[in-house]
């Protein structure tokens, strides 16, 4: 007899973004007039720059050339894209790497979602709340955590509260916890940590073994010279922080589809009887067995981000997008909403009003505005009276989008 996997039966309900696709589409289909807005999901409207295309049409053409075409690639990346990585995104940050503690991959999505798996079942997982889902269920799947209560909060999981009471970035847990993760800046809030906030959660990491899972695939959109890019910005940090990036929202490349992880070879892990392990070489393992690299056309295209044109495009793009950021914000405002985020990170968190749950906002906002946008609950149950908003819009979408609501 065959037998699934019964931690799945777990995990509340769908995933969250396909029950908001169902929503819509019925939505939609019962409303075939609706010009429906969608400030939900976290996609990308901007197409890729003339300098990305530019190096895929190239990498295209060597692909088709005997002489230049490309088969299997290396597990863990193509040099030149690495060697652009390191020098343009922490050597200018005062950051040291070697190649080998860089790997590209097709999504920090999969890199986060996966690097759980090269840990000990019986570690205590710490998440803030709200958090990113894929951090919590991807556990979940594994077997690390229990069954979940009324409020969606798994056993065996310690959750960490972020509120405006403690500016989306949480506090020290009571209780010894041994991977915790961290999202700055932070989806869904739009907050962002200072230096001093994470040098809390890198001494707290050395002093009890601990390992960060450094979630910064948003650091593209920090404007404030005093906010770190990298955890490894902090001292210490090496040895107790795994970081991922992604060029997704940086350059556009949701369907195109590249990322990497950096694992420093300096960080440890721990046998049950204490003996010191390299986690890079663990990761390594993992890779190569079950990754065969990221296409050579994706890499030579996230290459091209570093050229002085690419960097100039991509920056263009960026602010596009932290212009709308601003709009959805000061429009927020202006009618009297408690808003968040939306300076640093292109994510705004907005309180709901009327003690309505984010559920019932959703869909006052799809029904009233035809405007789509995410349930903070859909995050955890600290997101409950909460909905994110994403700026990945087209400007004139998000400017109607605004005019929109400013009118219920």
């Amino acid at each position: 007899m065959i037998t699934v996997n019964e931690n799945f039966l777990k995990l509340q309900s769908g995933y969250l973004f396909p029950e908001i696709g169902r929503r819509v589409k019925a939505f939609a289909n019962n409303n075939p007039n609706a010009n429906i807005i969608r400030l939900g999901i976290g996609d990308v409207t901007e197409p890729l720059s003339p300098a990305i295309i530019g190096a895929m049409h190239k990498a295209v053409d060597q692909m088709a050339s005997k002489k230049e075409f490309k088969g299997y690639g290396p597990e863990q990346g193509y040099d030149f894209l690495i060697e652009a990585i390191i020098a343009n995104d922490y050597k200018t940050r005062g950051v040291s790497l070697e190649s080998n503690e860089v790997f590209v991959s097709d999504g920090a999505k999969c890199d986060t979602g996966n690097i759980q798996e090269i840990f000990g079942i019986h570690n205590i997982i710490a998440v803030t709340d709200p958090v990113y889902p894929v951090y919590v269920d991807t556990n979940v799947m594994a077997g690390r955590t229990g069954q979940a209560d009324n409020k969606g909060r798994y056993e065996k999981i310690v959750y960490m509260p972020c509120t405006p009471d403690n500016n989306f970035v949480p506090q020290l847990p009571t209780d010894k916890v041994d991977i915790i993760y961290l999202c700055y800046p932070n989806n869904p809030t739009g907050a962002v940590a200072k230096k001093e906030q994470l040098k809390v959660w890198v001494d707290y990491a050395k002093e009890n073994k601990s390992l960060i899972l450094f979630d910064a695939a948003y650091e593209a959109f920090i404007s404030d010279n005093s906010i770190p890019h990298s955890i490894y910005e902090i001292d210490g940090a090496k040895e107790v922080a795994i970081e991922f990036r992604s060029f997704s929202k940086t350059a556009g490349f949701t369907g195109l589809r590249c990322a990497f992880t950096v694992v420093p070879k300096a960080l440890k892990a721990y046998t049950k009887d204490g003996q010191a392990v390299e986690v890079n070489q663990i990761w390594n393992r993992r890779h190569c067995t079950k990754f065969n690299g990221a296409s050579y056309v994706s890499q030579a295209a996230a290459a091209a981000i570093y050229t002085e044109q690419g960097k100039k495009e991509v920056r263009d793009i960026i602010k596009i997008y932290m212009s709308n950021a601003a709009l959805i914000r000061s429009t927020l405002q202006e009618i009297g909403y408690e808003v968040y985020g939306g300076v640093n990170a292109p994510y705004v968190w907005l309180k709901t009003k009327n003690n309505m749950t984010s559920w019932e906002f959703f869909d006052f906002m799809l029904s009233n505005a035809n405007v789509v946008c995410t349930p903070g609950s859909g995050f955890g149950s600290a997101g409950e009276g909460f909905v994110r908003l994403s700026a990945f819009g087209d400007p004139a979408n998000v400017a109607q989008a605004m005019e929109r609501i400013r009118k219920l």
